[in-house]
């Protein structure tokens, strides 16, 4: 079960120095104070119990909270090092584990899957690659949004290999994008059969150890433990209840990890730098994987890319029972941000996103959307920016409608880029804003040449 945003483009990132332990500057007051006004903001409209978040900025740790309770009936609150389980985050460090494993030339991303687990579908022709990219045609089993009945229950890895990973093929392996927990899990099976260990144990010695993740948990054998959070889930609109948990092994290599916000952004400082693989793993790690059609599927190995309006983000979510996780890290700007969430119907990638629109620098097109956005709030327009229709339509009439509208919205939390396209010679970005009050859409139409030609804010 995990949701994935649309990504999309190629990665070409330079080697960078290797991370270190300092902490960055705080962030400044009112940064700080934005975050905390608009993460109660979000808790409060979801009733989430609680959110906690990290903020990586220049390239290290410039701030950790924790928002609301960890658990209900008796409240406690959430700490900075309460853990969440991540779910699908996990499946980028299973991803390195096998290009460890390949910088120890012990097996090839191309090699076929049969010659480390055999009798499997497709077997000879799925590679390790296409297991990591969601290209192998392994079908998901679990593409609810809840607990079926059977996940209720414990299961070996063999017989979740047995059960989903001998299903036909849903398509031929490299010609279409479909999200697989079970590519995953056969992934990690690769991994101890090579290693000769647990996945758990090659990933805590490999990468947790190395980078001082220290508060990594499993959150496949059972609950987590009374100090870290519960989970929680509705029903429709009803009250909140705990969630079930999955039974033990299904989680296995695909969304077994549980970790606070802080050492998920030890992963990600590591990440910026290209301080722990080899600069080819990383290559491949961001890479999205080309179809056979030729058509980017917008997803490397185990992390998504997204290179819109041409800045580079890579990410991932997670979603499980009874927890959300967002995590995403801008490589240029050396800015990333976690988000962990103790509840399975409000996402956390909104709360991230609106960590975004405080601590990371606008776009140039983002930039000049938010102005204007800003000037028709105060009635008023900067008319060099818009073409001579644009202008004529924009009356003093128009311009009070929109301060007597617009001004009531309370302060922005978020200013996001939807959708891009072309039409009528122009190209049309599609704007969702996020407000204290509601959500507005913004749809801007603009000439090459930079004349905005509609700029019209209504309801999404």
């Amino acid at each position: 079960m995990a949701a994935r945003g649309s990504k999309s483009a190629a990665l070409l990132l330079a080697a960078m120095l290797g991370a270190g332990p300092a902490v960055a500057a705080e962030l400044p007051p009112a940064e700080r104070d934005a975050i905390d006004g608009s993460m109660r903001a979000w808790l409060a409209s979801t009733g989430a119990p609680s959110v906690s978040i990290a903020v990586v900025k220049d390239g290290a740790l410039a701030y950790a909270h924790a928002y609301g309770e960890a658990r209900l009936s008796p409240d406690r609150p959430a700490g900075t090092g309460t853990r969440y389980a991540v779910d699908s985050v996990s499946k980028a460090f299973t991803a390195s584990a096998i290009l460890l494993l390949q910088q120890q030339n012990k097996l090839h991303l191309d090699d076929p899957v049969s010659r480390y687990i055999p009798g499997l579908s497709g077997g000879d022709t799925v590679t390790i690659r296409q297991l990591l990219s969601h290209t192998a045609g392994l079908r998901d089993y679990w593409p609810q949004d809840f607990v079926p009945p059977e996940m209720s229950r414990p299961i070996t890895l063999a017989a979740l290999l047995k059960e989903w990973a001998t299903k036909p093929l849903d398509f031929p392996p490299g010609t279409d994008w479909q999200y697989s927990n079970t590519g995953y899990v056969v992934a990690g099976a690769i991994v101890e059969k090579v290693s000769g260990e647990t996945l758990m144990s090659f990933l805590r010695r490999d990468i947790f150890t190395p980078l001082g993740m220290t508060r990594v948990t499993e959150d496949d054998t059972a609950p987590l433990p009374a100090e870290d959070a519960g989970a929680y889930t509705r029903y429709g609109l009803g009250p909140v209840r705990p969630a079930p948990k999955e039974g033990a092994g299904w989680l296995f290599a695909a969304s077994e990890l549980a970790m606070n916000p802080s050492t998920l952004a030890k992963w990600d400082i590591s990440l910026i730098n290209r301080s722990l693989l080899q600069p080819a793993s990383y290559d491949a790690l961001f890479t999205p994987q080309i179809l056979k059609t030729g058509k980017s599927t917008h997803y490397g190995l185990g992390e998504d890319i997204d290179d819109a309006d041409g800045r580079l983000e890579i990410s991932h979510d997670g979603a499980g029972s009874g927890f959300l996780a967002a995590n995403a890290l801008w490589p240029k700007e050396r800015i990333a941000i976690v988000a962990l969430t103790n509840n399975d119907w409000a996402s956390p990638q909104d709360a991230l996103n609106r960590i975004a629109y405080v601590v990371l620098p606008p776009t140039a097109a983002e930039a000049r959307a938010r102005a204007v956005f800003d000037g028709f709030r105060r009635g008023e327009v900067d008319r060099s920016l818009f073409t001579a229709d644009a202008n004529a339509y924009l009356t003093s009439a128009v311009l009070a409608d929109q301060k007597r509208g617009l001004s009531a919205l309370g302060a922005v939390r978020e200013f996001r880029l939807k959708k891009e396209s072309l039409r009528g010679g122009m190209r049309t970005r599609i704007w969702m804003v996020d407000t204290d009050t509601r959500r507005v859409k913004v749809v801007e139409r603009a000439y090459p040449a930079g004349g905005i030609e509609q700029f019209m804010v209504m309801l999404p």
